[in-house]
């Protein structure tokens, strides 16, 4: 007797959905960098993306031909021309590596803790352990090429304590506390994810072919800036270093080598991840005036967000994810089905 079938459950589906989306812009850019990447180590961290990334795909297309769901239609080679100029400098390339395999490593441990069925279990566990072999070999990369600016250290201090006073939560007036290694931490990562915005929207916004996109980049360019000028100015204050710059690692080409759906689906997921990371931030952040900016920046990037989805709507670019059958619709069109069948009798 075979075994029951057990159907994948909505958040399974959203997972694979939603992996399919990124593994396909993915291979997009990674086929892209290695028409143009010349240092051999950033080729093999390259090639080692590309391997899983097209092997992820695959995947999802299994799982959904097992269940007779439509395959998305993602990214393609239509959405990339690998032969366009180089639009950024080999230590891009191994940055913006460093940033996305951290944000796969959280996805695929998201993806984890939400699926239930067995194979899909074992998938994403799979999946995390090939994501953290890419960030410990990008890492290795960055390190010995000088590349990784390394977060503020702190100075142990000689015995645990408590906190004894409701100060330690404010940071409106008067004297301000130090930030914890928590709160140094969480800035640090914000900054870099910035640093990696500011400069993908520095190239976009040289080869959009659309002005409305290329005003919708510039925008978002200005956000990210104005955030790490705010996060900049935290960590001033406190005499901590922060994380470089690498806007200066864009070249000056204008030749496109994505699609401008491509290049709106890089930076709307660039949004939404940088308002979790945000969302995450503010969760664990005690001082009032730190977490008040993390608020504000939140809502900034919610309207950014919302704008960009827009403008991929006007334009027929935002593929519609998986979705539950709309109940009332049906239950609306029934009726009329019913009413129409009395009235002919």
């Amino acid at each position: 007797m075979e075994p029951t079938k057990i159907s994948l459950t909505a958040p399974e589906v959203s997972s694979l959905w939603t992996q399919y989306m990124f593994d396909s812009m993915s291979i997009c850019f990674i086929k892209y960098a290695l028409e143009h990447v010349k240092d051999e180590d950033i080729v093999d961290v390259y090639k080692l993306s590309l391997e899983l990334s097209t092997r992820h795909v695959q995947k999802v297309k299994d799982f959904f031909a097992g269940e007779g769901i439509p395959i998305p239609k993602g990214f393609t080679d239509e959405d990339v021309n690998i032969h366009a100029p180089r639009l950024f400098q080999d230590p891009f390339y191994l940055y913006y590596m460093y940033i996305m395999s951290l944000q796969g490593l959280t996805g695929y441990s998201l993806s984890l803790s939400t699926s239930i069925r067995e194979d899909l279990r074992k998938y994403y566990i799979t999946c995390n352990t090939e994501t953290m072999q890419l960030f410990d070999k990008t890492i290795d990369a960055l390190l010995t090429k000088g590349l990784f600016s390394r977060p503020a250290v702190l100075t142990p201090a000689e015995d645990i304590d408590f906190i004894k006073h409701q100060s330690f939560l404010t940071g409106w007036f008067g004297e301000k506390r130090p930030l914890t290694g928590i709160e140094i931490g969480d800035i640090t990562f914000n900054m870099n994810k910035m640093h990696m915005h500011v400069a993908l929207k520095v190239g976009f916004s040289q080869v959009a072919a659309s002005n409305k996109v290329r005003q919708y980049i510039n925008r978002g360019k200005d956000i990210s800036n104005k955030h790490i000028a705010a996060f900049g100015k935290i960590f001033r204050e406190e005499m901590l270093n922060s994380p470089v710059s690498w806007q200066s690692h864009v070249t000056s080409s204008t030749t496109s080598p994505f699609s401008d759906k491509w290049m709106m689906y890089q930076v709307q997921l660039s949004s939404q991840i940088a308002i979790a990371f945000y969302g995450t931030a503010l969760s664990v952040t005690s001082r009032a005036d730190i977490a008040e900016k993390y608020i504000v920046m939140v809502s900034e990037l919610v309207r950014y967000a919302e704008d960009g989805a827009n403008l991929m709507i006007e334009n027929g670019w935002m593929e519609e994810p998986p979705k539950a059958s709309d109940r009332r619709a049906l239950a609306k069109g029934n009726k009329e089905g019913i009413e129409n069948n009395q009235h002919d009798k």
